[in-house]
């Protein structure tokens, strides 16, 4: 008699920096664990702020993972036994992890992803907006503006104490001293103002 498939589907734990995405993608990881769930725990390879061979949170909250520079390198660490594959920072993988993570959902695993949604200018990074169609379920955090206190949905860059121009390069690896999360009101890029061409 042939087994039924295992149902897989795709989370994504988005939002801007310091809004607590990797210290969700943990507290999910400690409780499939506690459930002795099968779990493979991938980083990209370019996120080296804290630790080689861990995931850490900016809270200090730490685990065990796989670095890796492209995303089918996850092929080599995945085998039948593997029930979840969880990935921080995927935002920074080439964008083949779209079509990855999606071949992992359709045959049967559980894929739990963290990842900015929008880049320090504000618009969408990369390819995380195919990743949130696709996705069966969405989580979307916010921070606390430091400016202000209101809640905070975007990354402020900082260079040398002045927010980034618009076209400097959009991934610079970094935490507390070239970000800071700020509301749509305090959120800042130097860049020259483009006339709107919709109708009003």
């Amino acid at each position: 008699m042939m087994l039924k498939q295992k149902e897989g589907w795709i989370e994504v734990i988005t939002g801007p920096m310091f809004a607590g995405k990797t210290e969700e993608l943990i507290r999910r990881i400690r409780r499939l664990e506690y459930a002795k769930r099968n779990i493979v725990v991938f980083k990209p390879q370019l996120d080296n702020r804290f630790a080689e061979g861990e995931v850490v949170s900016h809270n200090k909250t730490k685990t065990k993972s796989i670095n890796i520079t492209k995303s089918k390198e996850m092929f080599l660490h995945v085998t039948p036994e593997t029930d979840v594959i969880a990935v921080d920072e995927i935002q920074f993988l080439d964008e083949e992890a779209v079509k990855v993570v999606q071949y992992f959902a359709d045959n049967g695993k559980r894929v739990i992803v963290s990842g900015l949604d929008n880049d320090f200018r504000a618009e969408p990074f990369s390819f995380m907006p195919q990743l949130l169609s696709m996705a069966e379920y969405v989580t979307k955090l916010s921070a606390v503006c430091v400016k202000c206190g209101s809640p905070a949905t975007r990354t402020q860059r900082i260079v040398d104490g002045k927010p980034a121009k618009y076209h400097d390069p959009i991934v610079l690896i970094g935490a507390e001293e070239s970000y800071e999360a700020r509301c749509r009101r305090c959120h800042k890029v130097y860049r020259k103002p483009k006339p709107y061409k919709g109708k009003i």
